[in-house]
């Protein structure tokens, strides 16, 4: 019988090319291991509720009302919701005909779009256009959407940041392009090294490969770091002289965990530079609902801000948009309750404060708890998480151990990984999956399980890395 179109032979080779590590082997094996009846510690992605952190309690009413609607003809509804609440759900459903159960404009309602732009505003200092953003599903398809728009084949190139959060590598490879690595400097708590960033762009171009666009994660993913003016700066005038497009993936710029280095958006500080620089670099910048301390990862909400965008280009980009026909309405609703929470005075205001306060500061001290822990281990280094919901420390492994991860014909981080997660169930990602510098190897946590787990599992942690370090020395 002849081979078929869905036969893996005969699949897309870009498809196959796609790499994952988030949900790759370590995420398989620890599935497995579930199954078998161990208990297993899930850090190897950024899902808080999967982790026992509660939802916010007013974004919830809110979607719920919208959800039913027929509970806002109660009369006794103002007994179960708040009336501001109830408020907000009688708002967003009037801004969408059939409410949540049609779609939307292919690029969100329009309504929740100006919350976002008045967000902007309120965060930059500057005016934001409703009509240059787009609501999506996740900022992940944001990112892959923009991503499509700028690959035109495989000698179109895309510097990204190494460590690197693989759903730019898996994105890029999967609509043909070429991934150009800039490598953080981990001496430097991860810094920009700009005459690193100059030869890379000038190697590839050596390559054949012409460089239209560059990723920053700020705050940083796997990396944790967040970037300063001073970093900013230097970009966006690299990104002018050379003629990228710069691409702010901003997703945690709520998470922050120190005072030293408060998020600043590329948005701002591009617009604080003025012409001609203002007027001509084109940026693209991303959030989610996902990230950040809401955590909402299974609503799938994200928007993207284009500035310095021809019109014709966000036509083009609007008429891909139009193919999904909208992004999922509730979803929508979320993100126009993260631009537009609570204010003093409302009467849901004290409870969200405090809900959102209880849940940073109780991040900002599993911080400081990961990185102690991790710095505490033999042949283990850590820097601190500014900010995002990560840790990235080097694990300084012994010739003993790169043999035997040879012999079993493994990567010598993905060894170490699968070792810690048979011994101790905590299921991690090795830093091979987000690039690293050679001969050097990590690995990626979240700092998300509960606080009161925290100190057992960092014991469980160094006491299996310290008998490891023992056995392979």
């Amino acid at each position: 019988m002849s081979s078929k179109p869905l036969d893996y032979e005969n699949l897309n080779e870009n498809v196959k090319k796609c790499q994952y590590a988030v949900r790759g082997e370590l995420y398989l094996r620890a599935s497995q291991l579930q199954k078998e009846g161990k208990k297993i510690i899930f850090t190897n992605v950024g899902n808080p509720h999967a982790l026992g952190q509660k939802p916010l309690t007013f974004p919830r009413q809110v979607i719920a009302l919208c959800q039913a609607p027929f509970f806002l003809d109660d009369p006794n509804v103002g007994l179960l919701f708040p009336a501001d609440a109830i408020a907000k759900a009688k708002h967003y459903l009037s801004l969408n005909s059939g409410g949540l159960g049609a779609y939307s404009d292919s690029r969100g309602i329009p309504g929740i779009r100006k919350e976002i732009a008045d967000f902007i505003e309120r965060r930059d200092g500057y005016p934001s256009d409703p009509e240059l953003i787009f609501l999506t599903d996740g900022a992940s398809k944001g990112i892959m959407q923009i991503l499509q728009t700028l690959i035109r084949g495989p000698n179109d190139g895309v510097l990204v940041p190494v460590p690197q959060y693989p759903l730019y590598s898996a994105t890029i490879s999967l609509y043909g392009g070429s991934l150009v690595p800039y490598y953080l400097e981990e001496t430097a708590d991860w810094g920009l090294d700009s005459i690193d960033l100059r030869e890379s762009i000038g190697q590839a171009r050596k390559n054949g490969i012409t460089v239209r666009a560059m990723v920053i994660i700020n705050p940083g993913n796997p990396t944790g770091q967040c970037l300063s003016e001073q970093n900013l700066r230097q970009i966006i005038q690299f990104c002018y002289e050379e003629n990228l497009v710069l691409l702010g993936d901003e997703v945690y710029q709520q998470n922050i965990y120190q005072d030293e280095h408060p998020f600043i958006s590329a948005r701002k500080v591009l617009l604080d530079m003025g012409p001609p620089i203002s007027k001509e670099l084109q940026l693209v910048s991303f959030h989610t609902v996902s990230k950040g301390y809401w955590g909402e990862c299974g609503q799938r909400g994200g928007y993207f801000e284009m500035t310095n965008i021809p019109p014709k280009s966000v036509e083009e980009i609007y008429k891909v948009a139009s193919i999904s026909l909208s992004p999922n309405v509730p979803a929508q609703i979320f993100l126009g309750l993260l631009a537009n929470p609570p204010k003093p005075g409302d009467v849901s205001y004290e409870q969200f404060a405090r809900e959102s306060k209880g849940i940073l500061e109780s991040l900002r001290r599993r911080a400081h708890m990961m990185t102690d822990g991790f710095n505490s281990c033999k042949n283990v280094v850590c820097n601190f998480t500014e900010g995002a919901m990560y840790s990235f420390p080097q694990i300084q492994l012994p010739p003993g151990a790169i043999d035997a991860a040879k012999k079993a014909e493994k990567a010598p981080d993905v060894f170490y990984c699968l070792k810690l997660l048979e011994a101790t169930g905590i299921s991690t990602v090795p830093g091979s999956g987000f690039g690293q510098k050679e001969g050097v190897f990590h690995l990626r946590t979240t700092i998300l399980p509960p606080e009161e787990d925290m100190p057992s599992i960092m014991a469980s942690f160094k006491k299996f890395n310290d008998e490891f370090m023992e056995l392979y020395e």
